[in-house]
């Protein structure tokens, strides 16, 4: 068996999904793979965003709609990587659900490993509608961690 040579990572900014990060680039590390780290969202709404500025003023309001969300999750993200020994890291924040935006990102990197946190894999929406762990597992065409993180 050869070594992962692109590991890819989803975060959504949560803790749980930090530690899936940890440990890809763990991973990552260890095989001198190139950690991807995706994290996937949607645009704000023009409401979002004239609410989020009337109360928070211009300056401080997109930090909190729109991508900047996304990007601060992927920067925190490579910082932890980083200090897991990861050396080559890239990072890309896409506009969509998450499954999908995985499953794109994999394919368009030609990734070996996918990573993912468990978190809602026992959950009862999960078990009813089915979480991002298990989606991912069913529709990957690469092998598949889902990490414990909770």
């Amino acid at each position: 068996m050869t070594a992962y040579q692109t590991v890819v990572v989803g975060t959504d900014g949560s803790d749980s999904s930090y530690l899936a990060v940890e440990r890809a680039a763990r991973i990552a590390a260890d095989t001198g793979a190139t950690l991807v780290i995706a994290c996937a969202y949607h645009p704000a709404r023009p409401e979002e965003v004239s609410r989020a500025t009337d109360e928070l003023g211009s300056d401080v309001a997109y930090q909190v709609v729109g991508s900047s969300p996304a990007e601060d999750s992927v920067r925190t993200a490579s910082e932890r990587a980083r200090r897991q020994g990861a050396t080559k890291i890239d990072t890309v924040v896409v506009d969509g659900e998450p499954v999908p935006t995985l499953t794109r990102v994999v394919e368009e990197r030609a990734a070996d490993l996918l990573v993912v946190g468990n978190r809602g894999l026992n959950t009862l929406a999960g078990r009813f509608l089915g979480s991002v762990p298990s989606e991912a597992a069913r529709k990957s065409k690469v092998d598949v961690l889902i990490v414990h993180t909770t």
